[in-house]
């Protein structure tokens, strides 16, 4: 079991105006933007990544369907890699990061990608 946890790297989106110039991308589109800069920017083997866990309030509209999942699906990283999105409102990405966190600390993980 792993005593630490440690975040390696980190990554953004750009920030946007309502019906700005980002208001054409989908989300998915988006956090696979940021899975292939963080591979890139760490130099990590995509399949060495265990989970992709990404916070989210109110998942409506383009941001319905698990977001994670289909920014996985979206991005470079194998199919085989399993994505979840949580909510937990004003406290998403920060629980996103919880959890991975924990997986990495209890030993069932050793990569896990956290965003919201």
């Amino acid at each position: 079991m792993a005593e630490n946890a440690y975040i390696v790297s980190a990554t953004r989106t750009p920030g946007g105006k309502k019906n700005g110039s980002l208001s054409g991308w989908h989300p998915a589109d988006m956090g696979a933007m940021v899975l292939d800069e963080l591979i890139r920017k760490t130099g990590i083997d995509p399949k060495d990544v265990d989970d992709v866990i990404f916070g989210c309030v109110d998942q409506v509209g383009a941001q319905a369907g698990n977001l994670a999942r289909n920014s996985v699906l979206a991005s470079s990283l194998p199919e085989s890699v399993p994505g979840t999105t949580i909510d937990r409102q004003c406290g998403s990405s920060q629980q996103a990061l919880h959890f991975a966190t924990q997986a990495v600390m209890s030993g069932t993980q050793d990569v896990v990608i956290a965003g919201g």
